[in-house]
């Protein structure tokens, strides 16, 4: 299995216009984190100007249709986002 970090670069006052949007994209997040994909996610804070999600999976395709699905994509919440391949050494 490979890791992989979604890092979503969020748009201005994210934080305050997701809510219409944070229970599809909690649930989004849930089914894939009960499937074993989504290890952890969140935002960062100080400035909230990113979120990084970090996912298990064999294939990147996984993550890209989870980026795909994802309302906070979708409604513009994050206009610019990336995957990344994580070399783990300590877990």
């Amino acid at each position: 299995m490979n890791y992989y970090l979604l890092i979503y670069h969020v748009a201005d006052e994210y934080a305050t216009r997701r809510t219409p949007y944070r229970e599809e994209h909690l649930r989004l997040a849930k089914e894939a984190h009960d499937r074993g994909e989504l290890i952890l996610g969140g935002a960062l804070a100080d400035p909230t100007d990113k979120a990084i999600l970090v996912f298990c999976s064999q294939d990147k395709g996984i993550i890209e249709e989870f980026v795909r699905r994802d309302p906070y994509v979708i409604n513009g919440l994050v206009p610019h986002w990336e995957i990344r391949p994580w070399t783990v050494v300590i877990k």
